[in-house]
């Protein structure tokens, strides 16, 4: 099967320590709601402002368009820009749009890439996108979606992700995004992805951003090691300017690549 040949590819890796190193990353996750709050105010230069407190090289953002008729995005990019130092893949239809189905990736300009838009099966439009990046520290896969509200649509969801994934060569590859599963263990819908992401025992909650209970949002990676220290960014401005806090993690592309170079 093919989640056999990505399993086969990934050597047997010893746990990374919280050690950083010049080539690991800093990544972010944030379903941004639009850019309304919980005070219910449409405010994009404070949600450009939350973005540009996670200090991130690389960040997937969920409902950054609007929903209905045109699919316009929501942000100043120029603003966004300035206080991340952060630019959206051109992966939208609308040439004012910022995402694929409310997905946009941020990365810093001038970042080569390529990329591949899904669309995923359900009751509701979704979609998600595969980029492929060429970093300094070496290649590496960034999965970036928003997944359904109901159970059996996730599942069918994550396998085509992971069918998707499959077609690809082998490199570190990150899922990030809303994932809207809640439930832990057996009757979670994210059992799909496991195997080949790892799901830990415990995620950090997410929602609602006020009073965080519910794990929706997950920075996952393939191999098990490439990503570290993930925690919900629970600043004042992050509780307010969505309902959702953002998360963030360490990434360490380079030094996975080359124990997969010389596991091969």
């Amino acid at each position: 099967m093919a989640e056999r040949r990505l399993r086969a590819a990934a050597p047997a890796l010893v746990p990374p320590t919280a050690r950083r190193t010049g080539t690991d990353l800093r990544v972010a996750s944030w379903n941004m709601h639009k850019c309304v709050g919980t005070d219910g105010r449409f405010d994009p230069a404070r949600s450009a402002a939350v973005i540009g407190e996670f200090g991130a090289d690389i960040v997937a953002l969920q409902e950054v368009d609007k929903r209905f008729g045109r699919r316009t995005g929501l942000m100043d990019l120029a603003v966004l820009e300035q206080a991340s130092g952060l630019v959206p893949l051109r992966v939208s239809d609308d040439p004012d749009g910022h995402g694929w189905h409310g997905n946009a990736l941020l990365v810093r300009p001038g970042t080569p890439a390529r990329f591949r838009r899904l669309r995923l099966p359900g009751a509701e439009p979704r979609g998600a996108i595969v980029a492929e990046l060429d970093l300094a520290s070496g290649p590496l896969r960034v999965v970036a979606a928003h997944l359904g509200l109901l159970r059996r649509n996730r599942t069918r969801q994550a396998t085509t992700i992971l069918a998707a994934l499959a077609e690809g060569e082998p490199m570190p590859t990150l899922l990030l995004g809303d994932l809207n599963e809640w439930q832990p263990g057996a009757r979670s819908s994210l059992r799909a992805l496991e195997p080949v992401f790892a799901l830990p025992a415990h995620a950090p909650a997410s929602f609602p951003a006020r009073l965080p209970m519910l794990a929706l949002d997950r920075i996952l990676g393939w191999p098990h090691n490439l990503v570290t220290d993930v925690v919900a960014h629970d600043s004042a401005r992050a509780r307010i300017a969505s309902d959702h806090l953002p998360l963030t993690a360490w990434v360490r592309p380079g030094a996975v690549a080359q124990e997969m170079q010389r596991a091969a």
